[in-house]
């Protein structure tokens, strides 16, 4: 016969493991209240359901700081207010909105995207999380925020700040570029989430990934879920998430050339796919004095060189690059350029271009 202890146990073993019974609050519970109280709620993309305007601060937020966005953000979405706006806009005038963000591929992948949008699904955003991939520049975060945040579908998201907090609270060692180490990410990300209350939740996270769980100095006495961090239990919180293996950044140089002609600057459109594609940027030309006199000649100008310039640096993700730019005063110019894609600006218009930040802070030397 059984005891009457026995009998409650095998009472409370069969009861269903609910919100209601549990002792302690799961992840997901923890972050989403936290969210409620301490999380950002007046970001200019949220309180929306628009998919479009979702996506296109995902996009604009990817390796670029909420502060840097805000007012791209702002300027882009009064010119291009909706899908169609977008797709059937000049590519010089989106580049031109989105010069200074760098990464400019996303601005001719959220175009392309935008047109297949037009042309397949009738300008309405799908609901499908690989339909959504499919599109260009869309990876399955991004996907999953959009689709979270749009339509309330219930998906994982794994930004670099999710891979971050992920890694510290469960101890999850090995950089995220390798392949076992990213499913193992993904697989936690997954069996974090919630059944209810996800838009809560994926803000949540990427809130608490900005502003709490940050790579230096994190704020570990406000984490909400401090109580379960495997990272802050073994004092490996500067250690994880396992940063990747260094390697030496290459260093590249370049000379560009500076011609000013009655108030205007020589500038040529960079082909695209590659660095600065579909930009407006001054002729790249090789190094030397005698180089930069047969250039010139190339362009069908007859020029005087001015003061030397300070050289420029930028930095990209897989390497350094040095811009030495050389500035001549044009005395005599052929009526065109010479060849597509290469045109004479005046300054005001050209700083108005797309160009990237490096040309831009070499116009901004050069007086009107």
């Amino acid at each position: 016969m059984r005891s009457r202890l026995g009998d409650w146990v095998n009472r409370v073993g069969s009861i269903p493991f609910t919100r209601s019974n549990r002792l302690m609050p799961t992840f997901a519970e923890d972050l989403i209240a936290w969210q409620r109280v301490h999380g950002r709620h007046d970001l200019p993309w949220q309180g929306t359901r628009d998919a479009y305007r979702i996506w296109v601060s995902e996009i604009m937020l990817q390796q670029t700081q909420v502060a840097t966005v805000i007012p791209y953000y702002a300027r882009f979405m009064a010119r291009f207010p909706d899908v169609a706006k977008l797709a059937s806009a000049p590519e010089d005038e989106v580049l031109a909105h989105w010069s200074g963000l760098g990464y400019y591929s996303r601005a001719r992948n959220l175009q392309a995207a935008a047109r297949l949008l037009c042309e397949r699904h009738d300008g309405v955003f799908p609901r499908d999380i690989d339909a959504v991939t499919a599109l260009p520049g869309i990876g399955r975060s991004t996907a999953a925020a959009i689709i979270v945040f749009a339509y309330g579908e219930r998906h994982a998201i794994l930004d670099g700040n999710v891979k971050r907090v992920l890694a510290r609270c469960f101890g999850i060692r090995g950089h995220a570029g390798e392949a076992a180490v990213a499913a193992a990410l993904w697989q936690q990300a997954e069996a974090l989430l919630p059944h209810s209350d996800i838009e809560a939740y994926t803000q949540g996270l990427m809130d608490l990934g900005a502003s709490v769980c940050v790579r230096r100095a994190p704020r570990c006495g406000d984490c909400p879920v401090r109580q379960r961090c495997t990272a802050l239990r073994t004092e490996t919180v500067h250690e994880l998430p396992t940063p990747r293996p260094r390697r030496a950044v290459p260093h590249r140089t370049t000379t560009m050339l500076v011609l000013e002609h009655e108030g205007r600057v020589l500038l040529e459109k960079r082909p695209a796919p590659g660095i600065w594609g579909g930009l407006w940027c001054f002729p790249e030309i090789a190094c030397g004095e005698d180089a930069v006199q047969a250039s010139a000649a190339r362009f069908g100008v007859d020029a005087i060189a001015q003061d030397v310039m300070p050289a420029v640096e930028h930095g990209f993700t897989h390497f350094r690059l040095t811009i030495t730019p050389q500035r001549l005063r044009v005395t005599r110019a052929a009526d065109a350029a010479g060849e597509p894609g290469r045109h004479w600006w005046p300054l005001a218009d050209a700083r108005a271009a797309g160009l990237p930040a490096p040309v831009r802070r070499i116009l901004a030397q050069l007086s009107d």
